[in-house]
C-alpha cells in the first residue's frame, strides 16, 4: 500500500504542474480575467449598446441627425444604438460627459461646429471643451443658415429690411451660428439692430411667426416647413452659393456682404480611444451614411451629407473659427452682447 502510494505522488505532482502551465498559457493568450481580458473583448466589439448622445434638445437638427444615424449604424455594428439627450451650453455639456468617459467606444457624441469655431468668441473660458480634448469619429452633416421674416412682413428683400434703420433680430442663442451670420450681415450693413436669443430654432421660428422680431436665421431645416407653408419669408442664405433647396433665394454675398456660416455635425468621443473600437464605428458611420433610410432623412430636411475621415473634422473646425475671428474683427462685432 505504501508503494502504491509513493508511485503516484509524482503524477499527481505533473498533473498540478501541466494544470498550471495550461493556465499561465491561457492567461498570456487573454483566455482569463485580467489584463489580457479587456483586449480581447475590445477585438470584439460592440459587445452591448452603444449610447449617442445628443448634445441638444429632443426635436432640433442635431436630435434629427443622431437618431437617424444611431438607427442606420445599428445593422453594420451588429449592436443596438440608443440615443440620449444632453442639452445645454450649445454642446458643452454633453460634449463634457462624453469626454470624461471611458475611451472604449460605448460612448460617443454628437459635436456641433458652433462649439468650438464661434464658443471662444463670445467668452474666454481657460476651462472650455476643446475639438482636441475628444477623438475625432467621423464626419455627419453641413447645414446653412436662413434669414426670414413673416410672411405677412411689408419687407420684401434683404435691402428692405436694412433699410428700416433698427432692426430687432432674433438667433437661435449665444454662440451659434444664427447669432454670428445676423450680427456679422448687420454691422458689415452698418444697421443698428438688437439681437433677442431664443433657447433653439424651433422657439426662434415661432418668435418670427409672432413678429416679436423683425426677422431671425435659422438652420434651413427649422424653417424649411414653414416657407413652403408660405408663412415664412426668405431673404437670404449665409451660403457660398444658392441652396438646392431654396433655389430663388440670394445669398448674403449675392446682395454685397461677404458672410458665409454654416453649421457642421460630426460624432466624438473620449480622447485616446481605443483602436479597435474606433475603427469599427468609423466603418459603421461609413456604411450608415450609405443607408437609403439615412440619405432620405436629410434630403426630406434640407441636409447636406459631410463626407470624408475623422481627419477632416479638426483642420474644419480651426478654419471656421479664423475665419469667423477675422470678420469679428473687420466688422468689429462683439459677440458677448448685441451687435
Amino acid at each position: 500500500m505504501k508503494a502504491h502510494r509513493d508511485t503516484h505522488r509524482p503524477r499527481r505532482g505533473l498533473a498540478t504542474a501541466a494544470a498550471l502551465a495550461a493556465i499561465a498559457l491561457l492567461a498570456a493568450c487573454g483566455g482569463v480575467e485580467g489584463g489580457g481580458g479587456e483586449k480581447a473583448a475590445d477585438s470584439d466589439f460592440p459587445t452591448k449598446a452603444v449610447e449617442i448622445t445628443v448634445t441638444s434638445s429632443p426635436g432640433g437638427s442635431t436630435d434629427l441627425i443622431g437618431r437617424g444615424i444611431a438607427k442606420s449604424m445599428e445593422k453594420p455594428l451588429g449592436e443596438s444604438v440608443v440615443v440620449v439627450n444632453k442639452e445645454g451650453g450649445n454642446g458643452a455639456v454633453g460634449g463634457k460627459e462624453v469626454a470624461g468617459s471611458k475611451p472604449d467606444g460605448y460612448k460617443v457624441a454628437v459635436m456641433p461646429q458652433s462649439l468650438f469655431a464661434i464658443g471662444p468668441l463670445t467668452e474666454k473660458d481657460a476651462g472650455a471643451l476643446k475639438v482636441d480634448d475628444m477623438t475625432s469619429v467621423a464626419p455627419l452633416s453641413i447645414e446653412d443658415y436662413v434669414l426670414v421674416v413673416p410672411a405677412k412682413s411689408p419687407v420684401k428683400t434683404l435691402d428692405d429690411l436694412l433699410a428700416k434703420g433698427s432692426i430687432k433680430y432674433g438667433t437661435t442663442g449665444p454662440g451659434t451660428g444664427s447669432q454670428i451670420a445676423q450680427a456679422l450681415l448687420f454691422a458689415s450693413a452698418k444697421v443698428k439692430a438688437t439681437d433677442v436669443p431664443f433657447d433653439g430654432g424651433a422657439p426662434l421660428v415661432t418668435a418670427v411667426l409672432g413678429a416679436q422680431v423683425d426677422a431671425g436665421a435659422t438652420q434651413v431645416a427649422e424653417s424649411l416647413g414653414q416657407i413652403r407653408a408660405k408663412k415664412l419669408r426668405p431673404l437670404a442664405v449665409f451660403s457660398k452659393e444658392r441652396l438646392e433647396f431654396l433655389p430663388d433665394v440670394p445669398t448674403a454675398v449675392e446682395s454685397g456682404h461677404e458672410i458665409v456660416v454654416d453649421q457642421r455635425r460630426w460624432l466624438a468621443g473620449p480622447k485616446d480611444m481605443d483602436a479597435a473600437a474606433l475603427k469599427k464605428l468609423q466603418a459603421s458611420v461609413e456604411k450608415a451614411k450609405s443607408d437609403p433610410a439615412y440619405r432620405e432623412l436629410l434630403k426630406k430636411n434640407s441636409i447636406t451629407s459631410w463626407e470624408g475621415g475623422g481627419d477632416v473634422i479638426e483642420p474644419q473646425v480651426a478654419q471656421a473659427r479664423e475665419q469667423y475671428s477675422e470678420l469679428a474683427n473687420k466688422f468689429g462685432v462683439s459677440l458677448s452682447g448685441s451687435s
